[in-house]
């Protein structure tokens, strides 16, 4: 198994765009969900896609959608698979890191793709572009987002940056009915990795941990309380994880008062004297907006402006 992380600092690679009439395939690489498959088959075919459902969704071992064979094998097949355009992922929950070190980094490389999801799938963007060196999309599972009608504009957000809409330059746009705040100004360019801060912080010590040196780091989480929260941001900060970045997004941290997140996130990042933006609408909310994991962006937390400084696909 490859273990030759490409360099943080660098843009990752874009990926093949969503073409139009393009296949998505969906698999269940951590939890299991019952689904409509009649209602996904026509939500996609509304939108001009086909849908293909890999065997793993079907399945369930308590917590799991199946073994960890397959859905791994689910995985890589969808990306060996030349007719599959995306791949979506059914839910979170719990699943993902045990694929981690059995992944063929090497058969992702040769047939990158975009891949979406959030949440217990941040394991797996954080491998991807460690490891495979392309973009990735933390955005809408198909079950709950996609399928589970949430508000304008997550679909939008989601299709424009996979079918190339959102270029090198485009400012992605925020909903102006959640208003963002400066948590500490300033303007940065990194690349832009994270996920759900759990999931991150799970993975320090391990060959697949964040590298953060260099980056914008994006953070979300659901059913934590403060307190965890807290102990969550000072463990990246004791391994040295916060030393290094250019900037800070905060996405949704539900559950959690957002007054007093704010106030922890100021006694957190203001020595480090970096722009600090939140409350961005992505993770466990609605709406969910797509961000493209790996890819060069633009981060001015006076303005509350995100602008992606490369093409995150190519067609």
């Amino acid at each position: 198994m490859p273990i030759q992380p490409t360099a943080a600092l660098n843009a990752h690679l874009p990926v093949p765009a969503l073409a139009a009439e393009g296949v998505i395939g969906l698999i269940a690489p951590a939890g299991p969900a019952a689904l409509d498959t009649e209602k996904a088959h026509q939500w996609m075919r509304s939108r001009g896609y086909s849908l293909r459902i890999f065997p793993g969704v079907g399945l369930q071992e308590g917590y799991l959608a199946g073994s960890d064979e397959a859905r791994l094998k689910d995985l890589h097949e969808a990306f060996a698979d030349t007719d599959i355009d995306a791949i979506l992922c059914l839910r979170g929950g719990y699943g993902s890191p045990r694929l981690l070190d059995k992944i063929d980094f090497d058969l992702l490389r040769r047939n990158p793709k975009p891949f979406v999801g959030y949440s217990d799938i941040t394991a797996l963007h954080l491998a991807i572009n460690r490891y495979a060196g392309f973009v990735s999309f933390h955005g809408p599972m198909l079950n709950a987002d996609l399928l589970g009608d949430k508000q304008a504009p997550t679909e939008a957000s989601f299709f424009n940056l996979l079918r190339g809409q959102a270029r090198a330059g485009s400012l992605l746009p925020h909903p102006v009915a959640f208003p963002l705040t400066t948590i500490e100004p300033g303007i940065a360019l990194g690349s832009l990795l994270g996920g759900n801060l759990s999931l991150i912080a799970s993975t320090l010590g391990t060959p697949y941990e964040i590298n953060t040196d260099g980056i914008i780091l994006f953070i979300e989480d659901v059913n934590e309380p403060l307190y965890r929260i807290d102990r969550l941001l000072n463990h990246l900060r004791l391994a040295g994880k916060l030393e290094n970045l250019r900037g800070v997004l905060v996405g949704d941290v539900a559950g959690v008062d957002f007054a007093a997140l704010c106030a922890l996130l100021k006694q957190t990042f203001e020595p480090l004297r970096i722009p600090v933006l939140a409350g961005w609408r992505s993770g466990h909310c609605d709406p969910n907006l797509t961000l493209p994991m790996g890819a060069l962006v633009r981060l001015d937390a006076g303005a509350r402006e995100l602008t992606l400084a490369q093409d995150v696909v190519f067609k």
